[in-house]
């Protein structure tokens, strides 16, 4: 916005409930906000900076202007404060970095023959849903143990009761489907597998389940169907499984709630959620959230609950919470709504319940410990090993690392990679390929300078064209090149920077007889390196990397077209043609020696023909490709 006067502004703002979007210089919303009073809430912000957080201070030193949204209620800004947050990230909000969604089981009781199915959404239908669960996987092997238990159709016709003139599926032939589609089962007696089906789900008939299969084992290891009596134990090993997830029982029995818990220091929170449905507890996870500078663990609490359950499809009877949030009220009502019955905000302080969230809350910090250790790991192995070898090499510091390597078979179709590393780390969108243009037969030196010099060539194009759309990764040049080799490779480099005028400094990274990395080659000396370190690690991945990239380019090429794919690309060279040379003659090398006269003594081939390939082979221009 080219002028906004926020005093004057403020003066307008009006005295009803909406949304406020703080924006900077670069009108980037950088903050999103609700309020009972938008003249009342806005205006705080640029009022006395005496009690303000630095998270607060900071911000509004980056406000070049704002705007509101007026809405009907506090509880329609909250909604609309949620959506906005989720589609424009703002910097200074806490946000949820997981959007995780979870599955239900369904049972379709309104369909003449119910079927169980999986399903990600709880819509509003006469069905039955079961969770939601936090694991996909154990869903689905629930459904089919429910299947296999009570023989529950997995199909989706549309049955009525009646023969439908068609075989039975596989499914009922192994015992795992009564087979309704062939009136083979009354309705009635279905509904009495559903039925059994249903008490399993609600945690009622483990135990007579379990006799039932029991029975069944003992008599088929009795008739020696050993086959069968394996099954039987592989369904009651999965029965006891379940049951064992089932075993942590809330207070009280058939109440849905969530016990939620949060841990948090500096930018980084975790919060732990125990879901408990039916008084069962099925399941728990964590939520990573990146915090606002400031923000108490209380208001870090608030906005998880405000952003997980409005992406969440349940909303259970109860939250226990660790701390109170300060839009309780208004959360309370919101959720409600949602649920279409009341739902209730509570802080446990003594009994089950709070011994439930101090569970959470120790989760919560463990789970926060864990993930500090591997940021810390993750550091060490990648800035750290930066840190490295930038202090074997003498260098201040490197932050972006470029690689090369050559691929040939016996200088056929040789290519070239490029993959660059920055602050440790692969930086897949900036790896280039080259398809070698200037060199025939297995010279990797020459190959090398050819790639080399096209990528520096590109990037000072790039980088006196001056034009932002022009910029690719070509422009960036590395704080160190890598030579997969010693001397030789690292000399070829030099050279080439040498006549671009460039100074970059380039290492080669040697090799022992046993083709493992053994030091680095820099400034005309081998330097040793510690192979347990993650400087070494560091350096062995960026050329494996090369050489994997290198490969696989190189393969690819072959697998379009193998053999026979450098002969497609001469013109006048199609299928008939190929097919008589590569008959005619041993090999390509062969196709190469061969004079005018001999290919056009082939059948099938003219003089043309004959002309087209054997300059194609001899004539040197830039559009020649090596063979291979």
């Amino acid at each position: 916005m080219d002028f906004f006067d926020i005093q004057e502004e403020l003066k307008k703002l009006p005295d009803n409930p909406g949304v406020y979007l703080m924006h900077n210089e670069k009108d980037e919303i950088i903050y999103v906000g609700k309020a009972i009073s938008l003249k009342n809430r806005v205006r705080q912000y640029f009022q006395s900076n005496r009690n303000k957080s630095p998270k607060i201070l900071r911000m509004v030193s980056n406000i070049r202007w704002f705007e509101y949204i007026l809405t009907d209620s506090e509880l329609e800004a909250l909604v609309l404060e949620n959506n906005l947050i989720k589609e424009h990230r703002p910097r200074y909000n806490t946000m949820l970095k997981d959007d995780k969604t979870y599955p239900y089981i369904k049972v379709t009781v309104h369909e003449p023959y119910p079927r169980i199915l999986f399903s990600r959404d709880r819509k509003k239908d006469k069905a039955r849903y079961f969770g939601p669960y936090t694991s996909a996987e154990s869903v689905k092997n629930t459904i089919d143990l429910l299947h296999k238990l009570f023989q529950i159709r997995t199909c989706h016709k549309t049955l009525d009761g009646t023969w439908t003139g068609q075989r039975p599926c596989l499914n009922h032939h192994l015992g795992q489907c009564s087979a309704p589609c062939q009136g083979t089962v009354s309705r009635e007696e279905y509904h009495k597998q559903i039925a059994q089906a249903l008490d399993f789900l609600e945690g009622r008939n483990y135990k007579v389940v379990e006799t039932v299969l029991k029975k069944r084992m003992q008599e088929a290891s009795e008739n020696m169907d050993f086959e069968q009596a394996a099954q039987v134990r592989d369904l009651l090993f999965s029965v006891q499984k379940i049951k064992e997830k089932q075993k942590i029982n809330a207070t009280n029995q058939h109440e849905d709630r969530d016990i939620i818990a949060i841990a948090a220091e500096g930018y980084d929170a975790v919060v732990q959620v125990f879901f408990v449905r039916d008084g069962q507890m099925i399941g728990r996870d964590h939520f990573r959230l990146t915090a606002g500078e400031g923000d108490s663990t209380s208001q870090i609490l608030n906005e998880f609950v405000k952003q997980f359950y409005a992406g969440t499809p349940y909303i259970p009877a109860q939250l226990l919470l660790m701390e109170p949030i300060p839009d309780s009220e208004i959360v309370e009502k919101w959720l409600s709504e949602r649920r279409g019955a009341k739902v209730v905000c509570q802080v446990p302080v003594k009994g089950e319940k709070a011994r439930l969230i101090a569970l959470a809350s120790k989760n919560a910090h463990l789970v926060l410990a864990q993930g500090r250790e591997k940021a810390r790991r993750e550091e060490e192995r990648t800035l750290g090993a930066c840190a490295q070898i930038a202090k074997l090499l003498g260098l201040a510091t490197i932050h972006r690392m470029e690689a090369f390597d050559i691929s040939n078979i016996s200088g056929f179709e040789s290519v070239g990679s490029m993959v660059v590393f920055e602050d440790g780390k692969s930086k897949r969108s900036d790896y280039r390929k080259f398809r070698i243009r200037s060199v025939s037969g297995p010279d990797d030196y020459a190959s090398m300078r050819e790639v080399l010099t096209r990528r520096f060539t590109h990037g000072l194009e790039e980088q006196s064209a001056g034009s932002e759309a022009s910029m690719t990764s070509f422009s960036r040049f590395p704080d160190l090149l890598m030579m997969d080799g010693g001397r030789g490779q690292v000399n070829i480099a030099l050279s080439v920077l040498q006549e671009l005028n460039l100074a970059i400094p380039v290492c080669g990274m040697v090799k022992d007889d046993h083709h493992n990395t053994r030091g680095l080659y820099f400034n005309n000396v081998e330097i040793d390196i510690d192979t347990h370190s993650e400087g070494f690690r560091l350096i062995t991945r960026i050329q494996d990397e090369a050489h994997r990239f290198a490969i696989e380019y190189h393969r690819s090429l072959r697998g379009k077209s193998q053999v026979h794919s450098i002969l497609d690309e001469i013109e006048g060279i199609g299928p008939t043609r190929r097919k008589a040379l590569m008959k005619n003659f041993d090999s390509l090398e062969a196709i190469r020696n061969a004079s005018e006269e001999e290919l056009a003594a082939i059948p099938g081939m003219n003089k043309k023909a004959a002309d087209s390939v054997y300059c194609f082979f001899h004539k040197e221009n830039e559009n020649v490709k090596t063979v291979e």
